[in-house]
C-alpha cells in the first residue's frame, strides 16, 4: 500500500490532515483571510489547533467572516456577547486583541495599501523554504518572527508573540515549513 507522507503534526486528527492538505503553507495575500489566520493563530496559544480548527466556523460567524471594518467597530457591548459565544473560545484579552487587531490592520492599511504588502515585505514577497527533514527541526520561532512581532507591537498590534508570529508564518505560507518528505512540501514553494 502506497501512502501519502505528510507532516506529522497532520496525522492526528482528520481535521488537521484536510487543514494540511488543502491550506497550511500556501501563500495568503487577501487582507481578509490574513486577519482570519492572524485571530485563529493568536486564539490557538496555549491551546491545541485541534481546538481551534473545530471552533473555526464559529470564529467566522462571531468576527462576521472576519471583515475588518465591521471588527474593528466591535464594542464593549459585543466583546461581552462574544463572552456567552459556546462557538469560540471565551477569552476576554483575545477576544479584545483580534479587535485592536483588526483597528491595526486598517491603519496599516492606510499606509502601506494592504496588510498583505506590508506582512509579505519580512519576507521580500517571497515564501522561505525549510528544508527541514522532521518536525523535531522545525523551530517554534526565529529572529525574523521575533522581528516581525516587535514591527507588529510597535504598530499597536497585541497577542502576538515572536511564537505565534512564526506559527502565522507557517499558516499563511510566508514559510513553507512542510517537512521535505511530504507531499505538498513542493507544492507550497
Amino acid at each position: 500500500m502506497n501512502q501519502t507522507k505528510k507532516c506529522q503534526w497532520a496525522l492526528k486528527t482528520k481535521l488537521e490532515e484536510a487543514y494540511h492538505d488543502a491550506e497550511w503553507g500556501v501563500p495568503v495575500y487577501g487582507d481578509r483571510k490574513l486577519f482570519e489566520a492572524l485571530s485563529l493563530e493568536l486564539c490557538q496559544s496555549g491551546l491545541s489547533w485541534h481546538t481551534i480548527l473545530n471552533k473555526r466556523e464559529g470564529y467566522r460567524a462571531a468576527f462576521n467572516q472576519f471583515d475588518l471594518k465591521s471588527v474593528a467597530a466591535f464594542d464593549d457591548a459585543k466583546i461581552e456577547e462574544l463572552l456567552l459565544d459556546a462557538g469560540i473560545v471565551r477569552h476576554r484579552a483575545k477576544i479584545a486583541a483580534i479587535i485592536n487587531n483588526a483597528q491595526c490592520i486598517l491603519n496599516v492599511q492606510k499606509e502601506f495599501g494592504s496588510f498583505s504588502d506590508y506582512i509579505w515585505q519580512f519576507t521580500d514577497h517571497k515564501t522561505i523554504v525549510g528544508h527541514w527533514q522532521s518536525k523535531e527541526e522545525v523551530p517554534a520561532s526565529t529572529e525574523l518572527s521575533a522581528l516581525i512581532s516587535k514591527e507588529l507591537k510597535k504598530k499597536g498590534f497585541k497577542f502576538l508573540g515572536p511564537t505565534t508570529v512564526y506559527a502565522f508564518m507557517q499558516s499563511v505560507g510566508l514559510l513553507n515549513d512542510h517537512t521535505t518528505d511530504c507531499f505538498r512540501f513542493n507544492a507550497c514553494q
